[in-house]
């Protein structure tokens, strides 16, 4: 028969710090340093399993509070990524994410969408010094572009094809990804 024996003081501070990793914004930084340690480069859908966006009805918020309707991406290199200022893995991406937008804001459309009052987005984003645009959704996202993970990003090209659909985070600002966004803009570097 199993006995329990009295907690040791090692096992205390075992769960301490357990409890610290959970709960407190150490253990977020930590989660977030985490995060961009396992992030890799999102790899682009293999061609015979790409899906057309044929569907770009969707309206969002921008953060003045303007109307914002999805259908202005067709015809434009997009990239839309869920996110949320309470996610790690979503925070840990965002520094790539901010370089890649420094360098491609001009010629891809970036759209950073949160359920977050936009108030909690844009105070994250300024404190951060992060210029990203961020989005609130007022209707539901066309079925391919629909997701309950965070954080999860997609790559659509001029023609509605979904290039990347990467759920996690990843390091949006590689070699690799800047290749494919070359590739995709038509631009030889």
């Amino acid at each position: 028969m199993f006995k329990w024996s009295k907690p040791s003081k090692s096992d205390y501070i075992f769960l301490g710090a357990i409890l610290i990793l959970l709960f407190t914004p150490l253990g977020t930084f930590v989660k977030i340093q985490a995060n961009r340690l396992l992030a890799f480069s999102p790899n682009v859908i293999e061609k015979t399993d790409q899906k057309k966006l044929e569907d770009y009805r969707w309206i969002l918020m921008d953060a003045k509070e303007n109307r914002v309707d999805f259908s202005n991406q067709k015809g434009r290199v997009t990239i839309v990524n869920y996110w949320a200022t309470w996610c790690p893995p979503c925070l840990a991406e965002m520094p790539s994410f901010q370089s890649l937008y420094e360098d491609y804001k001009d010629r891809v459309d970036f759209m950073f969408v949160s359920n977050e009052d936009l108030k909690v987005t844009q105070a994250y984003l300024s404190r951060k010094n992060y210029t990203l645009p961020s989005y609130k959704p007022l209707s539901d996202p066309p079925g391919l572009l629909f997701t309950e993970s965070l954080p999860t990003s997609y790559l659509i090209d001029k023609e509605g094809n979904i290039l990347i659909k990467k759920v996690g985070a990843a390091d949006w600002n590689s070699e690799k990804t800047r290749a494919i966004l070359d590739q995709t803009l038509g631009e030889n570097f």
